[in-house]
């Protein structure tokens, strides 16, 4: 990893902290989330870690719509992420990389929409991850999944450095709205 991209993910870790500190709002699903929900939809979300922007309401539009719901799974920085089957009363206990995560026996599910934390995204809807390439190897994988990005406002820069292996997501929605 290069010393420009640690320091930008430092830099703007202290930003979405500093955000999340005085924003009271939510992130609302979007039509363009919920018109793409239906009852046969598989949709990844995630369990916020720190200041993460919480995809739980989207979640939440998911489940009322009937659609199953997966989280990621993660075995170390090099294992490849899977999408394991979730359900509300599942234990999620704590696993690798301090992420509270389905049970590895889980069946393995292939998600039809990913939602997707990040640490900063910009214009052309790049995203700078954790910096493992979790999420970037789980697109490769799923290519005709739809990829949302959720974040907080204050993560959107005008542009990323990107690299061969990154994948742009289809969009990105914050407490402000949707950014396509």
């Amino acid at each position: 990893m290069s010393d420009e991209k640690r320091i930008l993910r430092a830099r703007m870790r202290a930003e979405r902290d500093a955000f999340a500190m005085t924003c009271d709002a939510m992130i609302a699903p979007p039509a363009v989330f919920l018109d793409r929900l239906t009852a046969d939809s598989v949709v990844a979300s995630y369990i916020a870690v720190g200041s993460e922007a919480d995809p739980a309401p989207l979640a939440a539009a998911a489940r009322l719509a009937g659609c199953t719901l997966v989280l990621p799974h993660v075995e170390s920085r090099t294992a490849p992420l899977r999408f394991l089957l979730w359900r509300e009363a599942d234990p999620l206990p704590v696993g690798a990389l301090g992420l509270r995560q389905p049970d590895a026996a889980a069946p393995e599910v292939a998600p039809d929409i990913i939602l997707t934390p990040l640490v900063a995204f910009d214009d052309r809807l790049n995203r700078l991850g954790q910096g493992a390439g979790h999420y970037d190897r789980a697109f490769a994988r799923f290519p005709d999944a739809w990829r949302l990005g959720v974040a907080w406002s204050a993560q959107h820069l005008l542009q990323l450095e990107t690299e061969a292996w990154d994948v742009p997501l289809h969009a990105v929605v914050t407490e402000r709205g949707m950014v396509q």
